[in-house]
């Protein structure tokens, strides 16, 4: 009984991590990652000023990017600005090993 339940925290683990890799696996994510490390605290409109996208394109990668952990949203009056988490910050560290 007690394995299965170890089990189902490693599928659940494993699920997340796929979460994780989903939340990036995309080019125009990874810019934006990029983009928020060196330029922390954009609102949407200034991520798609400086990639040259469609705010709706922008919008959602970052809502993407947000619901895995790897963005902060902060309401700052009537907008809301963006920047990298710890999580973003090591996913980016671990796509330069890559290169």
């Amino acid at each position: 009984m007690k394995e299965e339940k170890n089990k189902k925290e490693e599928k659940l683990s494993y699920r997340q991590l796929e979460r994780i890799v989903r939340g990036f696996s995309n080019h125009r994510r990874i810019e934006m990652l990029e983009l928020l490390k060196k330029e922390p605290e954009l609102s949407v409109i200034d991520v798609t000023r400086k990639l040259g996208i469609n705010f709706k394109t922008a919008s959602e990668h970052i809502r993407r990017l947000a619901i895995t952990g790897l963005v902060m949203k902060r309401s700052e009056y009537t907008s809301v600005r963006h920047k990298l988490t710890a999580r973003g910050e090591a996913i980016l560290k671990f796509l330069r090993t890559l290169e």
